[in-house]
Formats: C-alpha cells, sequence, structure tokens
C-alpha cells in the first residue's frame, strides 16, 4: 500500500555535513522548483527537508511518474547539473515504501542524527511539511507520514532518556563558545534568527553570558534579543561597524559567505583580548568561508567539526536510543491499520452507504405493496430490523477488503471494484478519489519496509 511512498537524499554520513552545501536549494529559488519539479515528474506529494546533517526529498508516485528511482532526477534538481554515469546512484541514498516512513520516523526522533537524540530536527521536519502545505504538495499520504513521525518524535522525548544531557548540535557549539569565554572574558555574536541560535540563545543566556543578536531583519534580532536581555544589531550595522566580541556563533540561510574579508578584519581588530575571534560557522552552505579564515589566522569550526565533536559519544548515545527504537518499531506495526482505516474509511462507508440504501429501497416496497396495513410501530421495527441487517451485511465485504489490503497483491482493490456492476464500482471509486485529495480527518498511516 506504500509502493508510491519515496525518499531520495544524502546525509552528513557520505562526505560530511559541509559537502551538503551542493545540494541545498536557495531559499528564493526553493519553492518554484519544488513545484516545477513535481509537476515535471508527475508526483503527487512532495516535501524538501534541508538540515546540517541532511538534505532530503519526500515524495508520493502517481500513476504517471515516468521513472522508479528519482535519484538522477533529484540530483540535477538539487545541484543543478547533470550527474556523471552512476554518480546520483553513488551519492544519494533512495528509500521505498515503508522504509521511507521508516527513514522519516527514525530522523524525526533524533535516531540517524550525528547527535542522537537531538532536538532540532523535531522542528526542522515540522517546517518541511509546513512549507510543503504552503506549496499545495502535501496531501494526505505525507500528511499521514508526517503526522506520524512528529507524534514518535514526541514519544520518543517524553517517554525515553534520549532527550538527557547535551542532544544538540548547538549545545555542542555552545560549549566550544563558552571555553573560549573562559580564556578570553567578552561579548559573543549570534549571527542568524534559526532553530541553532535560538538554542544556543537559551544556553549562552542561563550560562550568564553576554551576546548581541545579529539578523539581516532587525525586527527579528530584536525580538530573539527581548526574550533574553540581550543586544542586537542588523547584519549590515554589524559588518560596517562590528562591537567587540571574543566569539561569533552564526547559522543563517543565506546560501553564499555573509562576511566579507574587510568585515573579519574588523572583528579581529575590535577583540577585546586582542586573540582572532572564534568564528562557529553552523550553516550549510557556510556563512564564513573557510579558505579566508585561514587567510587571517581566524579560526574557524565548521559543521563538519561540531559532527565530529558529537560522533565522539554517538555510540555511547546509541545504547540509550533501545526504547525510542521501540517506539519507532511499534509505530511501522501499526502503519497498515492506520493507513488503511484513514486513506481507505471512504470506501468502507461508500460500501455501507449502498447496502443501508439497497435494504431502505426494499423496505419501502414491502411496506407499500405486502404490508400495507400494518401500524406505525410494526413499519419502523421492520426499518429498523433491515438498518441492522445491511450493516451486518455489509461488514462481511468490508473485512475481505482489509484482508486484500492488508494481504493481496498489488491492483488488489481494483480487481475487487472490476467484479462489480460498473455504476456501484465507479460510485466506490469516487469515495477512494474524495480520500486521495481531502485533508486528513485524524491520526493514522501507511506500509513495506525497504532498506
Amino acid at each position: 500500500m506504500l509502493e508510491h511512498l519515496g525518499l531520495v537524499g544524502v546525509s552528513w554520513r557520505q562526505d560530511g555535513s559541509e559537502a551538503l552545501a551542493e545540494f541545498a536549494l536557495h531559499a528564493d529559488t526553493v519553492a518554484e522548483r519544488l513545484k516545477d519539479f513535481a509537476q515535471r515528474m508527475q508526483l503527487a506529494e512532495l516535501a524538501y527537508l534541508s538540515t546540517c546533517n541532511r538534505v532530503e526529498l519526500i515524495f508520493a508516485r502517481s500513476d504517471r511518474t515516468p521513472v522508479q528511482d528519482l535519484r538522477r532526477d533529484a540530483f540535477q534538481l538539487l545541484t543543478g547539473r547533470a550527474a556523471a554515469h552512476g554518480e546520483a546512484e553513488r551519492r544519494l541514498r533512495a528509500w521505498a515504501g515503508e522504509g521511507a516512513a521508516e527513514h522519516l520516523f527514525l530522523t524525526a526522533a533524533g535516531l540517524d542524527s550525528a547527535c542522537v537524540g537531538e532536538t532540532e530536527i523535531v522542528g526542522q521536519v515540522r517546517f518541511c511539511q509546513e512549507r510543503a502545505l504552503e506549496l499545495g504538495l502535501c496531501g494526505p499520504s505525507l500528511g499521514l507520514v508526517f503526522e506520524e513521525a512528529l507524534r514518535i518524535a514526541g514519544r520518543v522525548r517524553g517517554g525515553t532518556k534520549l532527550a538527557e544531557g547535551r542532544v544538540s548540535l548547538a549545545e555542542i557549539a555552545v560549549q566550544n563558545l563558552r571555553e573560549r569565554i573562559a580564556r578570553t572574558p567578552g561579548r559573543i555574536a549570534l549571527v542568524g534568527v534559526s532553530p541553532m541560535t535560538e538554542r544556543a540563545a537559551v544556553s549562552l543566556a542561563q550560562a550568564g553570558l553576554h551576546f548581541t543578536v545579529v539578523n539581516r531583519t532587525p525586527e527579528k534580532a530584536a525580538a530573539l534579543a527581548a526574550r533574553h536581555h540581550a543586544e542586537y544589531q542588523s547584519l549590515d550595522a554589524f559588518r560596517r561597524e562590528p562591537p567587540a566580541v571574543e566569539a561569533l556563533l552564526t547559522a543563517t540561510g543565506a546560501g553564499v559567505p555573509i562576511l566579507t574579508q574587510a568585515a573579519l578584519e574588523r572583528l579581529a581588530a575590535h577583540t577585546p583580548s586582542g586573540q582572532p575571534p572564534l568564528i562557529i560557522d553552523m550553516a550549510v552552505p557556510g556563512d564564513v568561508d573557510a579558505t579566508l579564515c585561514n587567510k587571517l589566522a581566524i579560526p574557524r569550526i565548521g559543521m563538519d567539526e561540531i559532527v565530529r565533536l558529537a560522533e565522539q559519544n554517538r555510540a555511547a548515545r546509541l545504547l540509550e536510543a533501545g526504547p525510542a527504537r521501540e517506539q519507532v518499531d511499534h509505530a511501522l506495526d501499526q502503519l497498515q491499520d492506520r493507513f488503511t482505516e484513514r486513506y481507505y474509511g471512504p470506501l468502507f462507508g461508500a460500501l455501507q452507504q449502498r447496502y443501508r440504501r439497497t435494504a431502505q429501497e426494499g423496505v419501502k416496497r414491502l411496506l407499500k405493496k405486502d404490508l400495507k396495513g400494518l401500524g406505525d410501530t410494526e413499519r419502523a421495527a421492520i426499518e429498523t430490523w433491515a438498518e441492522v441487517l445491511a450493516r451486518r451485511f455489509a461488514h462481511i465485504p468490508c473485512l475481505g477488503l482489509r484482508g486484500l489490503l492488508h494481504d493481496g497483491p498489488d491492483g488488489s482493490i481494483e480487481a475487487f471494484l472490476s467484479g462489480l456492476e460498473p455504476e456501484f464500482a465507479d460510485e466506490l471509486r469516487s469515495a477512494l478519489q474524495g480520500a486521495a485529495t481531502d485533508p486528513p480527518a485524524d491520526d493514522a498511516l501507511p506500509t513495506e519496509r525497504v532498506q
């Protein structure tokens, strides 16, 4: 039932986090490019997840999608160039069916991150879904999968010990900032308003460290600064006249370096300690050019180094992940039942309505011709009896349909419909089409795990 669901992407595991910059879509063009890709590949649904650990496309195929393996087309979408022979298959990983759902579950729960149990990923998965909804690219299938992924993430954080301790990449970055400030006391700059800088702001404020929030849009900087009684500055002003800071953490979505050589030189000239400032660059692509930092002898910690530090305790944290993994496995075990009830519920409802309508028409004819002399009480009793009987009869084919959906071969539903009278078959198909276009009303999901 989940054969139409797929996921293609790349993570820090292949070539490191900073290499993800090649695959990240620019914020200014992401909406247009996703819509164009969905239309060109005839995808029913499409979502784009981009974090410091991964860049992934989650999608649902339609009957018109021209290829089964989308890696070559996804490679061109993400990089803007055609892949060399075998390059897309080598650099991008692909999941299908329930395997795609399982991968998203593990990602949202923080089990597939360099920092096992990381907290930022939940917000990033939620943003991925919200953007797909805004673009009109998230329908019932992805909606169900995202709902379950976010629910599992909540259960993992509330019901296991996985979220205890330093489980955020931002926390690892903050630890480096604290070590620097312990050696050379002074102010810190947080550049960009993002999940990373927001998390860092909380930790820095709790530690009593002074910081300035910097952002291209001053209003956003002011809002974050106000929550922590910090100062703020626009990015343009920061580049022209930087305050005296010992370190800065930057995590914007600019997609290109935001600090020129002149800006970096001004920063280095204003440190209270006289030492070059520490730069922690958590943006992908990077906000600060590593080659330029080397030239100016300014220490820079990029995402690859942050991930390396996170992975040092990855093995130990995986030992704590057993209960969290059980949550994911349980959700996958329930996936087919949830999806069946949510997605095919209208078909079962239409089938039951047809039985009830047939019974009601038969009772009307019976009461009109053969039982005309009955009183109101008797007539009501017969109508109730016919209603109950119709529901019981309808229950039998509904059970059979559930069996076909769970265990039957592909095309079982269409094979069932083709055996009915054409008008009835079209009525049930219409119910299914309505399920495929209307937003879901409550919780459920899909099947088929592929590693």
